[in-house]
């Protein structure tokens, strides 16, 4: 089985990624990639470590063009999928499934929506994270995968919030923790603020410093947290959520914590929950105890690492998640999603070590 697949937004970091995965893809041909300002363009003038394509010239975004294709990875900046993802339904024929990683089309809320994004809502998508436990749901995550089995249109999960979600959702389904006083600080990579050149990006601003950003309930992935904690489960969700850029170029490291819904909980009951949660999950691993997480060990890989420990005097959770935030954090995730729409094995083409150091 041979798929083509086509890439809108080719010379971003994203489509990069999703162009490094899609090499290595047993099945996949790529063809046509497309951009906007850099039309025109050979692709190695944007992404010169892909080198079996630098030689691909960049295409317009074209409706009919994409439509050509069985695959379609939309990696745009947050607004503009919406638009073209209309344009490629109403073209005749079978439409492409569509893959967007962009934030059009992962929101359920449409209110949610107009208060952290702004502009037309563009409606909601399956949601491209297999994992997604659904409530009642503590052991191996299979809902969310069904439903992206019969899915043509997969909205792609912002990487903040795979790594918040994926840390904390396996003691919310198994009603170990509250989710009603949520905290999650993370360390974030430079990539995930995008290619777009900016004073406060650059490296003589970002090196040796470390920078918050979206301080106090700003930032655009807080309703996308909530609404995931809320399928696994969990009523009346409350979250404080503070990223801050650290001088690393990809990765994150996020510390989540919430209180335990029983006190009596043990530290041994507490691991089990987890335990259970990722036992047989192919890109989500839980360390040894005392063994943390670090970034470098998710940089290049599909996975996401995770520990977790019990704060006895604060009677808290607290959990550490680490991934690459342009692999499973981005691309990754779109590529796993692809495998499942297409009925395909989940893990294919897709990357289990890291590249550290």
């Amino acid at each position: 089985m041979t798929v083509s697949v086509a890439v809108a937004g080719a010379s971003g970091y994203a489509g990069g990624e999703v162009l490094r995965l899609l090499l290595a893809h047993p099945e996949v041909e790529i063809g046509a990639l497309t951009a906007h300002s850099s039309v025109g363009d050979l692709l190695g003038e944007h992404q010169p470590h892909l080198l079996p394509l630098a030689d691909r010239v960049l295409e317009p975004t074209d409706p009919a063009r994409l439509a050509e294709h069985d695959v379609v990875v939309l990696a745009l900046p947050h607004g503009a999928s919406g638009a073209l993802t209309a344009a490629l339904e109403a073209i005749d024929g079978p439409t492409p499934l569509l893959l967007d990683c962009g934030a059009d089309h992962r929101l359920t809320d449409p209110a949610a929506w107009d208060a952290f994004y702004g502009g037309d809502y563009a409606g909601a998508w399956a949601y491209g994270m297999p994992e997604l436990r659904h409530a009642g749901e503590p052991g191996p995550a299979r809902a969310q995968r069904e439903i992206l089995r019969e899915a043509r249109t997969v909205a792609v999960p912002g990487c903040n919030v795979t790594a918040v979600t994926l840390a904390l959702q396996p003691g919310v389904a198994a009603g170990v923790v509250r989710a009603d006083d949520v905290v999650a600080v993370l360390a974030n990579g430079y990539s995930g603020a995008g290619k777009a050149a900016k004073t406060h990006l650059l490296a003589s601003e970002g090196l040796g410093a470390a920078m918050p950003y979206a301080v106090g309930g700003s930032h655009r992935h807080v309703p996308e947290i909530e609404q995931n904690l809320a399928v696994a489960g969990a009523t009346g969700v409350r979250l404080s959520f503070t990223p801050t850029l650290v001088p690393m170029s990809r990765g994150i490291l996020a510390t989540v914590s919430a209180p335990l819904a029983d006190a009596s909980t043990s530290a041994a009951e507490v691991r089990a929950a987890w335990e259970r949660a990722c036992a047989d999950e192919p890109f989500v691993h839980l360390l040894p105890a005392g063994q943390w997480p670090t970034t470098a060990a998710a940089v290049g890989s599909n996975h996401t690492v995770l520990q977790v420990a019990l704060d006895e005097r604060a009677g808290r959770v607290v959990v550490v998640a680490a991934l690459d935030n342009l692999g499973k954090g981005t691309a990754g995730a779109a590529v796993q999603s692809m495998n499942l729409a297409l009925g395909l094995p989940e893990t294919l083409g897709l990357p289990t070590t890291g590249v550290a150091p």
